[in-house]
């Protein structure tokens, strides 16, 4: 009698399961997004290698994605994901690098849909696709000579704004071009010596920070 029971309940079950279960994969639409589409996302969170924590993060799309005549992927929809490495800073101003791991994107029928993108587009990106700060010496000497011209420049537009009488304009001018000179000098030797012991900068982007990515694989978006 109990064996007829049970077998009773488990025949019950596997036909509620069977009525819902037909429905759902009679209706199920998906549209595909291919490999190498691009996105432009807003990130919620500000991404940080400071502290090395891993730390997950949310950002929005800010395009529709479309299928033929459906937007499958309208403006406004959630990506999610985390920090997934962090190499940290070296000496000779190398900064460290932060790698973005996306995780998958809330569909407008709230399902989480897994994907895999990669960052793209920014002149701060590593060959391997990680995002950091200065690649090493070469590029700290670098940014110290573009800081020189520009003590140099705000030194003669400061005499050339100042005095209005040409010959003393003239004078100064020059005289600022040497005192900029002379100071940009000393602070590219003595910045380029302390680059050499000093280890780079933390990646830091804000909360609103725009981004371009492209989906290494592709997706299947179920479609209302």
């Amino acid at each position: 009698m109990k064996f007829k029971i049970i077998s009773l309940i488990l025949m019950v079950m596997l036909s509620v399961q069977g009525v819902f279960a037909t429905p759902f994969q009679a209706d199920a639409r998906t549209k595909r997004i291919p490999a190498g589409t691009k996105f432009t996302l807003k990130f919620l969170n500000p991404i940080t290698s400071a502290g090395g924590v891993k730390a997950d993060f949310s950002a929005i799309m800010l395009t529709d994605q479309t299928a033929e005549t459906d937007v499958i992927l309208p403006s406004g929809s959630v990506v999610r994901g985390a920090i997934g490495r962090i190499v940290p800073a070296k000496r000779f101003s190398k900064g460290p690098i932060v790698y973005l791991d996306f995780d998958h994107v809330v569909t407008p029928n709230g399902r989480q849909v897994p994907l895999s993108m990669a960052v793209v587009g920014r002149t701060d990106l590593t060959t391997d696709g990680g995002i950091t700060t200065t690649r090493g010496y070469w590029d700290a000497v670098k940014a110290n000579g573009r800081k020189t011209k520009e003590i140099t420049k705000n030194a003669i537009d400061w005499a050339d704004y100042t005095f209005d009488n040409a010959a003393a304009r003239y004078t100064m001018v020059t005289l600022s071009a040497i005192g900029g000179g002379i100071g940009g000098g000393a602070y590219f030797v003595y910045d380029s010596i302390a680059d050499m012991i000093r280890k780079g900068e933390d990646v830091s982007l804000p909360a609103g920070e725009i981004m371009n990515v492209i989906l290494v694989e592709p997706i299947d978006v179920p479609v209302i």
